[in-house]
């Protein structure tokens, strides 16, 4: 997948990514936070992150992008 885009999110410290795969043209959207409230650090050196706070995915198939093709 590479980033095509990036779009400021419906809400306030959210984006949304426009990702293409370059093999078969797949389409998703992320929607991510820039920042997630989480736990303090645990003795393990982990956070938790309470629900929802991950983001989404949402993905559609797409036409592949074609490779320049040489002129004669």
């Amino acid at each position: 997948m590479q980033i095509e885009r990036q779009f400021a999110g419906p809400l306030q410290d959210t984006v949304i990514q426009r990702l293409r795969d370059p093999v078969d043209g797949t389409i998703c959207y992320l929607y991510l936070p820039i920042s997630a409230p989480h736990s303090p650090v645990t003795s393990t050196g982990f956070v938790q992150y309470g629900p929802n706070a991950i983001g989404s995915i949402n993905c559609l198939p797409g036409t592949p992008v074609a490779a320049p093709g040489r002129k004669h």
